[in-house]
C-alpha cells in the first residue's frame, strides 16, 4: 500500500516541508511516485521514516542519521551508547545547574549580591559573558530604561524568576521550529510548487514577527517598557555581539542564520507597530 506526503505527514507528525527536505537531502527519498508524478511512500519507507524519527528524538543531526542508515554495517549500538553518555552527562550538567540556579534565588531573596562567579554558574548553557555585562552596563547607566530594568530584575521573587525562564525556554522552543520550518520551506521552494496542492502554505513571516512582538512584550512585562525603537536597537546587538545573542538563544541550540532571522522578525514588527 502506498501513500502521500499528505498522510505521512498526518499520522507520522512530521511537516510537509520537512518530507521534502528529507527527499532533496537523500535521506528519504518515496519509493514511488503517482501518475500525476506525486511522491507516495510504501512500508519500507515509512520503516525507514520511523528510524530517522527515532534518531532526531535522540538528538542525532540529519547528517549523523544519513551516515548511519547508508552504512549497512554501521554498529547502532556504538552510536546509540555513545548518545546515552552524552545525554547523561547533559541530564548531569543541568542538575548542577538547577542547584546553583536555587541557591542564587535564595540569596537574592536576602538581599544579598551574586558573585561574578556565582552568576556565570547560574546563566551557565545560557552563555552569560561577564564582559559583556559590564560594557552593556557602561554602554545604557545613563538611560532610563536600563536602570529600571536593573531594579526590576533585582525585586524579582524566586517565583518571578521561575516564571520569566520557562516563559524565555518556551518562546525559544517556539522560535527554533519557526526558523526550523523556513529553513526547510526555503530549501524545498521549487517542490513546493510543483506540488502547491500537497500542503497548506504556512506565513512564516508572520509568525516570526509574531514571535517578536511576544518578546517585546516579555521584555516589557519583567524589566521595563519597550518602544519598537527600543527593540530594534536590542536586535542590532544580536547581529553585532554574539554574546547579546547568546543570552536569547544558548550556543548548543543555535543555527546559522537564526539571529538574522530573529533581528529582521523584530525590525519588521517594529515597523508594523510603527504605522499601527
Amino acid at each position: 500500500m502506498s501513500y502521500s506526503v499528505g498522510q505521512v505527514s498526518g499520522f507520522a507528525g512530521i511537516t510537509v516541508r520537512a518530507l521534502h527536505h528529507y527527499d532533496r537531502t537523500g535521506l528519504l527519498t518515496p519509493s514511488e511516485r503517482s501518475p500525476a508524478g506525486y511522491r507516495l511512500y510504501n512500508d519500507a519507507d515509512l520503516a525507514r521514516l520511523q528510524q530517522i524519527l527515532f534518531y532526531r528524538e535522540l538528538g542525532f543531526s540529519l547528517d549523523e542519521i544519513g551516515a548511519i542508515l547508508q552504512d549497512p554495517q554501521a554498529n547502532v549500538l556504538d552510536h546509540l551508547r555513545a548518545r546515552h553518555r552524552l545525554l547523561n552527562e547533559q541530564i548531569d550538567k543541568l542538575r548542577r545547574l538547577v542547584e546553583v540556579a536555587e541557591h542564587a534565588m535564595e540569596v537574592q531573596q536576602t538581599g544579598v549580591e551574586l558573585t561574578p562567579q556565582e552568576r556565570f554558574e547560574v546563566f551557565g548553557e545560557v552563555a552569560f559573558d561577564l564582559s559583556y555585562a559590564t560594557e552593556a552596563h557602561l554602554k545604557w547607566q545613563d538611560s532610563e530604561g536600563h536602570r529600571r530594568s536593573m531594579a526590576r530584575a533585582a525585586a524579582h521573587t524566586k517565583e518571578d524568576w521561575r516564571q520569566i525562564m520557562a516563559e524565555a525556554a518556551d518562546w525559544r522552543k517556539r522560535l527554533l521550529a519557526a526558523f526550523d520550518a523556513f529553513e526547510a520551506d526555503e530549501a524545498d521552494e521549487a517542490d513546493e510548487a510543483d506540488e502547491a496542492d500537497e500542503a497548506d502554505e504556512a506565513d512564516d513571516g508572520g509568525l516570526a514577527i509574531d514571535l517578536a512582538e511576544e518578546h517585546r512584550m516579555h521584555v516589557s512585562r519583567w524589566f521595563t517598557p519597550c518602544p519598537p525603537e527600543m527593540h530594534r536597537r536590542i536586535a542590532d546587538d544580536y547581529i553585532a555581539d554574539a554574546r547579546a545573542f547568546a543570552l536569547v538563544v544558548p550556543a548548543s541550540e543555535q543555527r546559522p542564520g537564526l539571529a538574522a532571522y530573529l533581528h529582521a522578525a523584530i525590525h519588521a514588527n517594529a515597523a508594523r507597530r510603527t504605522v499601527d
